[in-house]
């Protein structure tokens, strides 16, 4: 069983970074693809940045330039660092992990999930 405990959320003013960690099972980072979903409140959850098994990555267009996703196999711990944020970036984060090479944007293929840290940033 894959456990995933993500943290680093908080509040923010605009313009300003925050740095999510997501802590995996031993194995977790370098066996399976990995990936940063939100959820807005009142809106479906959304991929916002993705890593393959190889650390490939790919970034949902609102976030690119901005958000880096990266990890660190040695440590099983998957990061978000969030640049420039913006109020419309409020939402609760997650950490998903599937056990495809590559797994995608559809929330629905992820086979694990995190319980979600809360990023608000305000104008």
């Amino acid at each position: 069983q894959v456990q995933l405990v993500e943290s680093g959320g908080g509040s923010v003013q605009a313009g300003g970074s925050l740095r999510l960690s997501c802590a995996a099972s031993q194995y977790t980072s370098s066996r399976y693809s990995m990936g940063w979903f939100r959820q807005a409140p009142g809106k479906e959850r959304e991929g916002v940045a993705i890593i393959s098994r190889d650390g490939g990555t790919s970034y949902a267009d609102s976030v690119k330039g901005r958000f880096t996703i990266s990890k660190d196999n040695a440590k099983n711990t998957l990061f978000l660092q969030m640049n420039s944020l913006k109020p419309e970036d409020t939402a609760m984060y997650y950490c998903a992990a599937d056990r495809g090479f590559f797994g995608g944007w559809d929330a629905d293929k992820y086979d694990y999930w995190g319980q979600g840290t809360q990023v608000t940033v305000s104008s």
